[in-house]
């Protein structure tokens, strides 16, 4: 067989390419890995569950929070599988907006946010508190690191994860 008149659809060029520099005009084909923006997260979104962190110091999050949440999670009989954990101290080129359009939560926990966030969120928010907006019900706590050794933070923070997930 000869490879002389071999050609690669032009969908394979595109994904096979993706990382380059392309000008594409009106003819070209934009796949779906150059249309979307990747966003970092750790999880597998199973339940449209998203976890909102904010660790410099980390990628997603560092170990000892990450083993704090886990527990956390299978309290409420959540893995990471069912979640989706965004550290938005790394992920600073993203809104609030991106993350929703692409993760299309149902639920949102929030922990050490602050209106300071870069994530411009459509609503004020406090702590301890459930809110829903858009259908998307909106859970903020304090950081994982201090709610670890406060107990009334994580009673409080409990009694939101009861009613967020309707746990007796």
């Amino acid at each position: 067989m000869s490879l002389d008149k071999f050609q690669i659809p032009p969908r394979l060029i595109c994904e096979l390419y993706k990382d380059s520099l392309v000008v594409l005009d009106d003819r070209q084909i934009i796949t779906d890995s150059l249309k979307s923006e990747d966003i970092p997260f750790l999880g597998g979104n199973e339940k449209n569950i998203l976890i909102l962190v904010h660790d410099p110091q980390s990628v997603h999050l560092n170990e000892p929070d990450l083993q704090f949440l886990t527990k956390v999670l299978t309290q409420c009989n959540i893995t990471l599988a069912d979640v989706s954990i965004i550290n938005t101290a790394t992920a600073t080129s993203i809104d609030f907006k991106k993350i929703t359009d692409h993760f299309k939560p149902n639920h949102v926990i929030g922990f050490g946010m602050t209106s300071q966030n870069h994530l411009q969120f459509p609503f004020l928010f406090k702590n301890y508190s459930v809110l829903f907006n858009n259908e998307i019900s909106f859970l903020f706590a304090k950081d994982l690191h201090s709610l670890q050794d406060d107990k009334a933070e994580k009673k409080e923070l409990w009694i939101c994860l009861k009613k967020l997930f309707s746990i007796q």
